[in-house]
């Protein structure tokens, strides 16, 4: 059992090495062998170290024990996936990080279907390959003074960790040298890389979202109807029309003020 601990924590010693290696002008970089979650550590990290406008931050973790979801939702993280906070800076004007969440649904895709693998975008901010999840985001902004300073997102991706029903990881899917840890950990922060250039073209965004949605149409939860899905608008809400009568659907990240 130690030397199975041990092993673990010299694989993720030897990962973090890497991505510095990788990344060392682009990101800071945390790694913790087990957290409650990445979402807290980072917030700490924010905490502890004030922001001051330089390069990105991430926090990666083996294992979550409190993962965060959509609408508090628990995400199961267990060893073998990808668990990720970031931090990057904002200097886009307010209006385009409505379309945060389906941003970075866009550009892991992109990285999914380099693979061969046909990815569908569940709106608001899952992505889904065979109609079952393999990677779900949770979008933030940060703002100090009533001025966007921050953007966090929260990836979890699953690798070759086991999922639930409703699941899928990518060790179903892709040959064993590709359905790795750290390949993913690395194609994320990539991914997270291009973020801050497309978010200024939020049309081209929309258009390659609405090339990518999961369903034709969609159950409203709460009365039973069923709405046909005619796309997301440039401000990120998912359109919908039954006969004459239409109506969107909007879930913007999650607002915070904070002492930066």
């Amino acid at each position: 059992m130690a030397e199975a601990v041990l092993n673990k924590h010299q694989s993720s010693a030897a990962l973090l090495n890497r991505l510095r290696r990788q990344h060392a002008d682009v990101w800071r970089l945390k790694y913790k062998t087990v957290c409650s979650s990445t979402e807290s550590e980072l917030s700490h990290w924010l905490q502890s170290v004030p922001w001051r406008g330089e390069q990105p931050r991430a926090v990666l973790a083996d294992h979550q024990l409190r993962g965060q979801g959509q609408r508090g939702r628990r995400w199961e993280s267990l060893r073998g996936g990808v668990w990720l906070s970031a931090a990057l800076p904002w200097t886009q004007s307010s209006g385009h990080a409505d379309m945060l969440g389906l941003t970075v649904a866009l550009v892991l895709s992109e990285r999914l279907e380099k693979e061969g693998l046909a990815v569908r975008i569940k709106w608001p901010n899952d992505l889904l390959i065979h109609s079952r999840k393999v990677a779900g985001l949770l979008p933030r902004l940060v703002f100090r003074g009533g001025r966007l300073r921050i953007v966090r997102i929260g990836i979890g991706m699953n690798v070759s960790n086991p999922v639930p029903d409703g699941a899928i990881a990518l060790r179903r899917l892709l040959p064993r040298g590709r359905a790795r840890r750290d390949v993913w950990a690395v194609e994320v922060l990539r991914a997270l890389e291009r973020v801050p250039r497309l978010v200024d073209h939020p049309e081209n965004v929309r258009r390659a979202i609405n090339n990518r949605l999961w369903a034709r149409q969609v159950q409203d939860p709460f009365s039973g109807e069923i709405w046909n899905i005619q796309g997301v608008s440039i401000n990120g809400a998912l359109q919908l029309c039954q006969g004459a009568r239409s109506t969107s659907w909007t879930r913007r990240p999650d607002v915070r003020s904070h002492n930066l």
